[in-house]
């Protein structure tokens, strides 16, 4: 979004210099000769920066002031103002200027002010976008040992140069969130800003704020104008997770956004411009929402210049080692612990499970583990029971053992499980005491 400027002064010449010199600086710029024209211009369009003269026919400097402070009180307002009405100028920053600059003046002390307010604009900008996502920063690591994920990578890396949309689907938990930043922090806009958004936490009313920002007085509540992540995200990527769950509304305002550039803050009447990359993601048949009428096609195909589908690591086994040494050492600091890995018969188990939480899943297993181990690897104990209990016995052709000694090995898997507890025990295995009793006693 430019970084635009309002000027009204009337006297020509003057008003000529400013904006031929602020323009040469690269800002956009619009003139009004007097107070009433320049208020009109308020009223159609958002300034970041008002210069007035304070004295105008038809509306004061002061005036204007008051009226564009209350309209939009993050707009600054530099007055000008002749030695006699230093009084004034004083009065104007008590009611809310930023400055003022007296005639005759030197228009590079004009641009000195202007600079310095636009520095501290951007400095805000970005210190909002940092408190909005705390955590989300450049150094991400993404596991990627099978061949499917290597080939999801190889994408990535093809589409460096393009600022194209890009939706990411797959189960809840494999990671859309992680490759989102991966192609924004590989991307031409990795020095700007990366928000996101989780679509589905919010309600309509709440999202449509968060994305789009209100005027004050919007609604109930918005005792200020407040800026939308569209409006804050300017020039960087905005990531869109469970896109699916946008209101046939918000989708409507969004197609808005992606197509032209331009939106509407809640509440407002005058259009925003921005330039916005968007990823999306979902773990929904967007194809099957589209036919049943719950989400538009036309955003889908906006969204769907590049479709990334990630598989669920039960379909990508190889990286579930990886994964959990990378995991080991990610939440291993903070315990005070010394644990070099798995055990052979801990890491079989994470081998042979399905994941249907995914990676995310594996990750809270593995800090599970951490805190629960007492040894220096991570043991089949330290294991959720109920992953253990779902472990499929892999049989190897030179050590085939019989349908007894499976069931009293399993029977004394489930014992030791419980503590020794036969009472419990012989409740999960769906027998009486006396039978597990006479199982374990078997040679």
């Amino acid at each position: 979004m430019a970084f635009s400027i309002l000027v009204a002064e009337d006297e020509e010449i003057t008003l000529n210099n400013i904006i031929e010199t602020l323009k040469e600086e690269g800002f956009e710029v619009t003139g009004a000769k007097d107070g009433n024209e320049a208020m009109q211009k308020i009223d159609s369009a958002y300034f970041d920066i008002l210069v007035t003269d304070i004295k105008m026919p038809g509306m004061s400097g002061i005036e204007l002031l008051d009226k564009i402070k209350e309209k939009n009180p993050e707009t600054e307002v530099i007055i000008i103002t002749g030695f006699g009405s230093i009084g004034s100028a004083v009065k104007a920053m008590k009611k809310g200027a930023y400055d003022y600059i007296t005639k005759p003046f030197d228009l590079d002390e004009l641009l000195l002010r202007i600079n310095k307010i636009h520095e501290q604009k951007q400095i805000k900008k970005e210190n909002i976008a940092l408190k909005t996502f705390l955590g989300i920063h450049k150094e991400v690591t993404i596991i990627a040992r099978s061949e499917r994920m290597k080939k999801i990578l190889s994408v990535i890396e093809g589409m460096q140069a393009s600022d194209c949309s890009v939706l990411l689907t797959g189960e809840s938990g494999v990671g859309k969130n992680l490759l989102a930043k991966i192609i924004h922090f590989t991307s031409t806009r990795k020095d700007r800003h990366f928000l996101s958004i989780n679509c589905a936490t919010l309600t309509e009313e709440l999202l449509s704020s968060e994305l789009f920002g209100h005027e004050k007085g919007a609604f109930t509540g918005a005792v200020t104008t407040k800026q939308g992540l569209v409006e804050i995200a300017d020039t960087g990527t905005l990531f869109l997770d469970e896109i699916s769950e946008l209101s046939p509304n918000l989708q409507a305002k969004l197609l808005k956004v992606v197509e032209e550039g331009e939106f509407y803050r809640v509440g407002g009447t005058r259009p925003m411009r921005v330039d916005v990359r968007f990823l999306a993601a979902t773990n929904q048949d967007v194809k099957r929402l589209i036919s049943d009428g719950r989400f538009r096609e036309d955003l889908y195909y906006r969204l769907n210049v590049m479709q990334i589908n990630i598989p669920p690591l039960r379909e990508r086994v190889d990286d579930i080692r990886p994964l959990s040494t990378f995991f080991l050492q990610k939440h291993l600091p903070k315990s005070g612990k010394k644990i070099s890995g798995f055990t052979k018969e801990a890491m079989d188990i994470l081998m042979n499970y399905s994941f249907p939480g995914n990676v995310r899943e594996l990750e809270n297993i593995v800090e599970r583990a951490i805190i629960l181990e007492k040894t220096s690897q991570i043991t089949p104990e330290s294991i959720p029971q109920s992953i253990r209990l779902l472990q499929i016995e892999t049989l190897d052709p030179d050590k085939l053992k019989t349908a007894d000694e499976l069931i009293k090995e399993y029977a004394e898997k489930v014992l030791k499980m419980f503590n020794g507890n036969r009472t419990k025990a012989a409740e999960i295995l769906g027998m009486s005491r006396t039978s597990l009793w006479k199982i374990l006693k078997e040679e």
